[in-house]
């Protein structure tokens, strides 16, 4: 069975959230089981495009309302990814320093319009189109509705909404840029009086998946607008749980951690990661270490880092580590902190990959108070170190992670995003951390517990053998 993801991220290439994860790690667990799995995704400026080596396979122009524009397919020459990835190169449209901008309806749509018209020169056609979030939500419709596509009607494909908060919206003004279709059915495009790629995807996909089970019964009642929709829709829809890449996110094999270690090495392992952690940003290897790694966006909770940080901060015997970028003014709360808790607090706006790594082998405790949370992969990269997650309960996070209080329990679980519960919740972890027999004990228990992609991937594979 050939499998073809078409999305506009995919790690190690181009990443911006969880999106980039999925895709760089699914296709190649896929891959292990009776499937081929492919990626299409743009061909960006950015780091690893200019480190690495493309070959076209493919040249034409598209059309995108009244303008052409040429475009190249490339596939990459050395395979360093374990499956196989084109890119779409539209030079004018999609070869910027950046994945999203604050206008992508053409970017996104050339890219998809690009994919299928190259798709249509195979002579072999995919047994499944898996389609990634909106930048890609239009190709369903076309598949079902324009003319020139088709030869590929019966194509099975699949929708995953990694998060519907985000569904690329635009005026039907610009309904000339969708390659011509039957215009009785211009209804499947609408949601709300704009064209909605999302929400054409729902309707048109063959299937739907969410990346989580909670995340998909949450949509139904909280999908920024879309929870009618899904509701109607709900018979061919599913949650099916991300896993994350057991090869990269490994303690034992980390080139990024200063000192690798395993269930039976965690103690030392741990404590030399804490210590560098510690060194760099004069913090106190002694007191339980709390930790954040993410966006500073409103659904994240982070907005709500400033207060609750000075809060938790009165207590003396704790430390807080932030890295992470987004809200300038939140940036810049959590910045003017350090001065007044230096010692105790510190954070590194921005992101740097081998950072984050070495914050998972060497906190105590992570923070994600989110307010939405599709799945959620940091909370298994956490248990994946021995790092105790401190969540919100919704979403992914609530499908991963069972308080401490309860049977098995192993997490530090609280039900809303306010300061007073995210402040609580720290204090828990205090009192779990100052319990030294019952925190370690806690530490070797996530450390067995397996979120790799094997599972996930074969619960895609069962969707695909029932629409193949």
């Amino acid at each position: 069975m050939n499998i073809i993801h078409v999305s506009a991220e995919c790690y190690p290439v181009a990443k911006v959230g969880g999106l980039a994860d999925v895709v760089g790690a699914l296709p190649k667990y896929q891959n292990n089981s009776e499937v081929s799995s492919q990626v299409i995704m743009p061909f960006y400026d950015v780091k690893f495009t200019k480190e690495n080596t493309f070959t076209s396979v493919f040249k034409s122009k598209l059309s995108l309302g009244d303008s052409t524009y040429k475009f190249n397919i490339l596939k990459l020459e050395k395979d360093v990814l374990d499956f196989d990835v084109f890119f779409v190169d539209v030079p004018n449209l999609l070869f910027k320093d950046y994945v999203y901008s604050s206008d992508d309806t053409n970017r996104f749509l050339a890219f998809q319009i690009a994919t299928l018209d190259w798709m249509l020169t195979w002579k072999t056609l995919p047994d499944i189109i898996h389609c990634h979030d909106h930048h890609t939500g239009l190709i369903p419709f076309m598949l079902q509705e324009s003319y020139k596509y088709e030869p590929f009607r019966k194509i099975p494909n699949i929708l995953t909404i990694h998060n519907a908060q985000y569904q690329g919206w635009f005026s039907h003004n610009n309904v000339n840029l969708i390659p011509t279709f039957n215009f009785d059915h211009v209804g499947l495009l609408d949601w709300g009086g704009n064209i909605n790629p999302l929400a054409a995807a729902i309707k048109c996909a063959w299937r739907v998946t969410t990346v989580s089970p909670s995340y998909m019964e949450e949509l139904k009642t909280a999908a920024n607008g879309l929870e009618s929709l899904l509701s109607d829709e709900s018979a061919k829809c599913s949650g099916i749980l991300n896993g994350i890449d057991w090869n990269v996110w490994n303690p034992e094999t980390d080139n990024y951690i200063i000192k690798n270690y395993n269930q039976k090495t965690i103690v030392t392992g741990k404590k030399a990661n804490k210590k560098e952690l510690c060194d760099r940003f004069n913090l106190d290897i002694n007191k339980p270490l709390f930790a954040f790694i993410g966006r500073l966006v409103e659904e994240k909770g982070s907005d709500l880092f400033p207060e609750t940080f000075k809060i938790a901060l009165k207590n003396p015997n704790i430390s807080i580590l932030l890295l992470g970028s987004g809200n300038k003014d939140v940036e810049n709360q959590l910045e003017t902190l350090k001065e007044e808790y230096k010692g105790q607090y510190n954070a590194f706006i921005g992101y740097d990959e081998k950072l984050s790594h070495i914050i998972y082998a060497g906190a105590d405790f992570l923070l994600m108070p989110s307010r939405v949370e599709p799945c959620g992969l940091n909370q298994m990269y956490a248990l994946r170190y021995g790092t105790i997650p401190i969540v919100r309960s919704i979403g992914g996070l609530k499908d991963t992670v069972t308080d401490i209080s309860e049977e098995n329990g192993f997490g530090i679980c609280h039900d809303n995003v306010t300061v007073l519960e995210m402040t609580n919740a720290i204090e828990r972890g205090i009192a779990l951390y100052k319990n030294q027999t019952k925190f370690k004990k806690t530490r070797i228990q996530i450390m067995k517990i397996d979120h790799s992609w094997d599972a996930s991937a074969k619960q895609y594979i069962n969707l695909y053998n029932s629409i193949n």
